[in-house]
């Protein structure tokens, strides 16, 4: 949220998430407000290098160009300071000269020459080679040029490169000369005097420009290099470009108010797999260790001081290499000893629960929009009164009717959900299953707790926890409005309490502590509600194989506005760029000339044979990707680098088990008569490169096994105090076996079986320490090959 904005009148604000210049996500409009409460979440993969990560607060106005209020503006290498925490910070002025993004690659060298007479001089030479990643100018490639200049205390000397078209990756190669100092003997004429100490004050300076034609030409950003620290070697290097020193210094900051902001950051070196080998593992073998407190997953979950930051890549490895659900049995099963009652069975937030929690979200994301996308869309985009709370009602709200159409909501969802068994993926049924018999086996006479266990996560830890927070679970694109919020907040607690499984009794209603919830559920208490949910509950947690109906309607995975090359000849000849409106289903993807409208062009997704980026070069144009499919290959543009990434996965994902997916692939275009990749002059020939992802899939999630790897080794890294005084403590408990006085510092873990919890220790201080060598010797290399100027 933001608070305290300028203009200081009323007015609709927005803000957007920019990788540098680049926005990769928009918040929707506040109305009426100088405090706006924006209340969103974005996750996202950061798919290449950035400087700067910058929040824009935007004045919306609908007749002229929206107008930028103040931004906040996060260097990369600072991002790690504000991790994991609120911060609120003040905006910051929007200045021209301190938008920039991209970097320069230069070669320069000092060289001597002797004259004619014989007296020695120097001169630099500045070869420009290349930029990238420049930014987009009103949502094209620019046309930048560079001027190259030497400048000290009594000179200025400037010259410039060719200007280069469309392009945000401008190669220049061009070389450039000064003079640097003058032999005793030099007589001509100049504009400026060099004196010999000069050197130490001298600075090459390259400036990056929008070349404007008509209008005025937009700086870029700039890099600035001592002469003094070439001496008489050749120094080449990538340079980030820079913003002015002199950027609206004058600007007052303290009055444009301020903005909260809640950032998680994470940046891994992930180095070979071979590397990970045996603390990858050490890590999978965790099922079969006896007890399990004395594991390798275990043990991490134990010294990270925030569990979750321990499972999200535990059980995206443990998944990845099919080895989550003897692990979550396993844990569970230690969880249930230490449950007194059945009706508290898997309430907690222990390792078991949030494993079980996060295969949920990975696993059953598909699951959730084919189950509940549609009824979601209906709620929020069609909304009907639904308060019941006496408290709450405005005037002229009518109770009976509200409840009538809370309860059309309710009966709706839940209907979705007590259908929705066959599109289960088998995964979470197998864990289903495991938790199902380990609760039963732990309470044997109690007959509902093979229900509640299961109930637990799919109801109250799912299907409750998506439809309350709709935008979290990819459902909805927005948080959803004050009123619309407040119906399904109504609708999750109606769906937690019908799928606990034995709560429609006189005395669980009793136990409401609010009476309007009592009496709306006293039209609920019906058998085949309670039969319903049993018979799902049963489904669920079965390991039978299901076949899924071939009737089911297909489920939208994703949408938006994106560009698309013409698959025809304009009446010119010359194909162009057009915006469409595309959709993902289950089924095809399809674009239109307008959302809601008929397709105009559509692809079944079981003839879609490779999904793969499309080199900048081709067209142009940034952001690109081809969908390769019977007929000729169709060229998409997405509006930023996030978008595409999200594109290209979802695509990725739906097609993984289509059967005639191609190995190989063109990354380039087929223009003019031959492929710009290979050179090639026949259109139908095989592809040159290997296409990303060619062998068909069992499970249809994305998972990286060596960057989760190297994500738990970072953990284990920043808790290594931790592991050694665990270590120690194991040791002193197998010496000495008699009673603790005092508590200790390792009071707070399990610790089962001491010896078998020290050589687990001992096996990962080892394979951690391995990586450190491996890291540094990596750094090493990387710092002593590649030259970074001004990182």
């Amino acid at each position: 949220d933001a608070k305290h904005l300028v203009p200081n009148k009323m007015r609709d604000f927005f803000c957007t998430i920019n990788l540098d210049q680049e926005e990769v996500f928009r918040t929707q409009v506040v109305e009426k407000s100088l405090s706006p409460y924006f209340g969103e979440e974005f996750y996202f993969e950061i798919p290449r290098t950035f400087q700067w990560l910058s929040f824009y607060i935007y004045d919306k106005s609908v007749l002229q160009k929206d107008l930028r209020i103040g931004k906040v503006s996060i260097k990369k290498e600072d991002l790690c300071n504000y991790t994991g925490k609120e911060n609120w910070f003040m905006l910051q002025p929007v200045d021209s000269n301190s938008e920039v993004q991209g970097k320069v690659h230069l070669e320069l060298k000092l060289n001597e020459l002797i004259t004619d007479n014989g007296s020695v001089c120097q001169q630099l030479v500045v070869h420009i080679k290349e930029c990238h990643g420049l930014p987009l100018i009103n949502g094209q490639n620019c046309d930048p040029y560079a001027t190259v200049s030497l400048v000290g205390p009594s000179r200025n000397d400037q010259k410039k490169t060719k200007v280069k078209k469309k392009t945000s990756n401008p190669q220049f190669n061009e070389t450039f000369y000064f003079e640097v100092t003058r032999s005793s003997s030099y007589t001509k004429k100049s504009q400026f005097q060099v004196e010999e100490e000069d050197i130490e004050k001298l600075e090459v300076r390259v400036d990056l420009w929008n070349n404007g034609n008509l209008v005025q030409d937009i700086f870029l950003g700039e890099i600035k290099v001592p002469v003094k620290v070439l001496r008489n070697d050749s120094f080449q290097a990538w340079y980030l470009l820079q913003p002015r020193e002199n950027g609206n210094k004058s600007s007052k900051t303290d009055d444009l108010g301020s903005l909260r902001l809640n950032i998680c950051y994470t940046e891994d070196c992930v180095l070979p797999s071979e590397y990970y080998t045996s603390l990858r593992n050490l890590l999978l073998k965790s099922s079969e260790v006896q007890p399990i407190s004395a594991s390798a997953a275990y043990i991490l979950s134990e010294v990270c001081r925030d569990k979750y930051d321990a499972v999200l890549p535990l059980v995206r490895l443990l998944l990845h290499h099919h080895k989550l659900v003897p692990f979550v049995a396993a844990v569970a099963e230690l969880d249930l000893k230490d449950t007194q009652e059945a009706n508290t069975v898997f309430r907690g937030n222990s390792l078991a629960t949030r494993c079980v929690d996060e295969m949920m979200k990975i696993v059953g994301k598909h699951y959730l929009k084919v189950t509940l996308k549609p009824v979601i869309d209906e709620i929020c985009e069609s909304p009907k009164p639904c308060e019941i709370d006496p408290i709450r009602l405005r005037e002229g709200d009518n109770v009976e009717i509200n409840m009538e159409n809370l309860r059309y909501y309710v009966d709706k969802v839940f209907r979705e959900i007590v259908r929705s068994s066959i599109s289960c993926p088998t995964l979470m049924c197998d864990v289903f299953y495991s938790l199902r018999h380990l609760a039963a086996k732990r309470f044997p006479n109690d007959p509902h707790v093979q229900y509640s266990a299961v109930s637990s996560f799919v109801f109250l830890r799912f299907f409750a926890v998506a439809v309350v927070s709709p935008h979290t679970f990819h459902l909805r694109p927005h948080h959803p409005d004050a009123q619309t919020s407040r119906t399904l907040t109504l609708i999750s607690k109606a769906i937690q309490t019908l799928g606990s499984w034995g709560s429609l009794t006189k005395s669980k209603l009793s136990s409401f502590k609010e009476t309007f919830m009592c009496e709306f559920f006293k039209t609920f208490q019906e058998d085949k509600f309670t039969e319903s949910v049993k018979k799902f509950l049963d489904d669920v947690s079965s390991t039978e194989s299901k076949e899924p109906s071939g009737l089911s309607e297909p489920v939208h995975l994703k949408e938006g506005e994106m560009y698309k090359r013409a698959q025809g000849r304009t009446r010119i000849g010359k194909k162009n760029f057009k915006k469409r409106w595309f959709c993902l289903t289950s089924r095809e993807f399809t674009y239109h000339k307008q959302q809601d409208k008929e397709p105009i062009f559509t692809i079944p997704i079981k003839n879609i044979l490779a999904v793969e980026k499309l080199d900048e070069s081709s067209f142009n144009k940034k952001n690109m990707f081809q969908v390769l499919h019977g007929e000729k290959p169709l060229y998409i543009q997405a509006n930023n680098c996030v978008e595409a990434s999200e594109w290209i996965e979802a695509l990725c994902r739906v097609t993984r088990c289509n059967q005639k997916r191609l190995s190989f692939y063109h990354p380039s275009a087929f223009l003019n008569g031959n492929w710009l990749c290979c050179k090639a002059t026949i259109e139908n020939t095989v592809g040159c490169a290997r296409c990303t992802a060619d062998v068909p899939a069992d499970t249809q999630i994305e998972i990286d096994g060596d960057r989760e790897t190297e994500r738990i080794y970072s953990l284990f890294t920043i808790n290594m105090s931790k592991l050694q005084k665990l270590e120690e403590a194991c040791g002193s408990i197998a010496v000495y076996q008699g009673p603790r006085k005092e508590p200790d510092d390792y009071s707070n873990f399990t610790i089962e079986d001491s010896v078998a919890t020290f050589h687990t220790l001992k096996q990962i201080i080892d394979a951690v320490e391995k990586l450190n060598e491996s890291h540094e010797k990596y750094q090493k290399k990387r710092s002593s090959s590649a030259k970074y100027g001004s990182e």
